[in-house]
């Protein structure tokens, strides 16, 4: 009986670290999948977004870039900004029409109800013309998106 207890008080006992290692593997994967699935809209370097205390997070929209120089929807070029402020013209037809698409490309009557009650949300840098804005705003209003959102920065509320 002593020998196996001094078979067993083995002073360089060794530890397993495969197990270890799996468990890590594992917490590194789903950390990189969590992370991928944010609800963060990705900005482009030369947008400033606005900053807003705003509490409610906004839903998930089509989304219209207004850059310097372009507008985007869904990331597709709809119009430059030297025509958009040269037209007189209220709608950006170039954008209705894609906005109109967005809708047509959808399969099923209740699916387009859902696109068009989900909305469009506006990325634009901050120093946009308000003039540019309003026909952006109008243009989707023709095309029967009505929730319309504007992407800003968060920050705290200041309590006091």
């Amino acid at each position: 009986m002593r020998r196996h207890h001094e078979r067993g008080a083995d002073k360089n006992a060794a530890l397993n670290m495969v197990s270890l290692m799996d468990i890590f593997t594992i917490l590194v994967f789903f950390l990189l999948v969590s992370a991928a699935s944010s609800d963060i809209l990705p900005t482009p370097k030369n947008i400033k977004l606005p900053r807003s205390t705003a509490e409610v997070m906004p839903r998930e929209n089509l989304v219209i870039i207004v850059g310097e120089n372009k507008i985007l929807l869904q990331g597709k070029e709809m119009s430059d900004m030297k025509s958009v402020i040269d037209s007189n013209n209220k709608i950006i037809m170039p954008l209705y029409d894609g906005l109109i698409e967005m809708v047509k490309s959808k399969d099923a009557a209740e699916e387009k109800k859902d696109m068009v009650d989900q909305g469009v949300t506006i990325l634009g840098d901050k120093e946009i013309p308000y003039a540019v804005l309003k026909k952006i705003m109008l243009t989707c209003s023709a095309a029967k998106f009505v929730n319309i959102s504007f992407a800003v920065n968060r920050i705290p509320a200041k309590n006091g």
